[in-house]
C-alpha cells in the first residue's frame, strides 16, 4: 500500500508562494515596459484565431499592433490580457499550493504559466472578436457609450473564462481540491472571485489609479458589480434538481 504524500509545511509553502509572486510581478514589469514588439508571443497567436473566427485579415504594423485588413480595428498592447494571465495563473498556483491533501510539485508552476498562456489566447480571442463585431454595430443599437461597452464586455469574458478555468481545473482534480466538494456556488466562486478583484482593483490602488478619481471609480463599479451578475446567471441557468442554496 502507498504511502499517502505528506502535507506541505509552512515554510515550504512559503517558498514556494514566493516564488509564484516573483514571476506574477515579472510578467507585470514585462507587461508595463514592453512594447507591442515584444508582446507579439501572445498578440500573434491571438490575432491569428480572431482571423480564423471572424474572416477578417490582420497584419502586423511595428510599434502599433495588428491592424485590420481594412484599417479600422488595431489590435494592440493592451489587448494582450496580461492581466488575465497574470489572474489565471496565481489562482491556479496558489490553489494548488494549499491543498492541504497533496504535496505541490515545482513543475506545477511550469504547467499552469501553459495553461494560464493557453486560456488567455482563447478568452483574448472571444473578446477581441466579440469587440470587433461590436464595432461594426450601428451607434444606436447598444445602449452605453463605446468606452463601457469595451468595459463590460472585456469583464464578462475575462472573469467568465476565469469562473470556467477554476471549475474545470477543480472538477479534473476532484480528489484533492477543498473547493470541489459540497458548497455553494458562491462559495465555490470565491476564489475566482478575489483573484479577479486583487488584479483589477487592488493592485492599481495600490499603484495610485485612485489618483484618476471618476474615471477609475467608473472603472471600479463596473468590476465589483458585474462578476456578481455573472455568478447568478450562472447560478439560473444550472439544471434545477442540482442547485444548492446561492450562499
Amino acid at each position: 500500500m502507498k504511502n499517502s504524500p505528506k502535507p506541505q509545511t509552512r515554510w515550504v509553502r512559503m517558498v514556494q508562494l514566493s516564488v509564484v509572486l516573483l514571476l506574477a510581478a515579472a510578467l507585470k514589469l514585462h507587461y508595463s515596459t514592453a512594447t507591442v514588439n515584444g508582446m507579439r508571443w501572445i498578440l500573434a497567436p491571438t490575432a491569428y484565431l480572431v482571423e480564423l473566427l471572424t474572416g477578417t485579415g490582420f497584419s502586423f504594423e511595428p510599434y502599433a499592433g495588428y491592424m485590420s485588413s481594412d484599417h479600422t480595428f488595431l489590435i494592440a498592447a493592451p489587448c494582450a490580457g496580461i492581466n488575465f494571465f497574470i489572474t489565471a495563473f496565481l489562482m491556479l498556483a496558489i490553489a494548488d499550493i494549499f491543498r492541504k491533501t497533496t504535496q505541490f510539485r515545482w513543475g506545477w508552476i511550469a504547467t499552469g504559466l501553459m495553461i494560464a498562456y493557453l486560456t488567455t489566447i482563447l478568452a483574448n480571442t472571444v473578446r477581441i472578436s466579440a469587440a470587433l463585431q461590436m464595432h461594426r454595430m450601428e451607434p444606436d443599437v447598444v445602449w452605453v457609450n463605446p468606452d463601457q461597452m469595451h468595459r463590460l464586455e472585456g469583464i464578462f469574458v475575462y472573469f467568465g473564462f476565469l469562473l470556467l478555468l477554476f471549475f474545470v481545473n477543480e472538477k479534473i482534480r476532484s480528489d484533492k481540491s477543498p473547493f470541489a466538494k459540497r458548497g455553494s456556488l458562491l462559495r465555490r466562486s470565491l476564489v475566482p472571485l478575489l483573484a479577479y478583484y486583487s488584479i483589477t482593483l487592488v493592485v492599481p490602488l495600490v499603484n495610485g489609479a485612485y489618483r484618476q478619481g471618476a474615471a477609475f471609480l467608473e472603472h471600479a463599479l463596473f468590476v465589483l458589480l458585474t462578476p456578481p451578475v455573472i455568478i447568478g446567471l450562472l447560478y439560473i441557468v444550472r439544471p434545477a434538481k442540482k442547485q444548492p442554496p446561492l450562499i
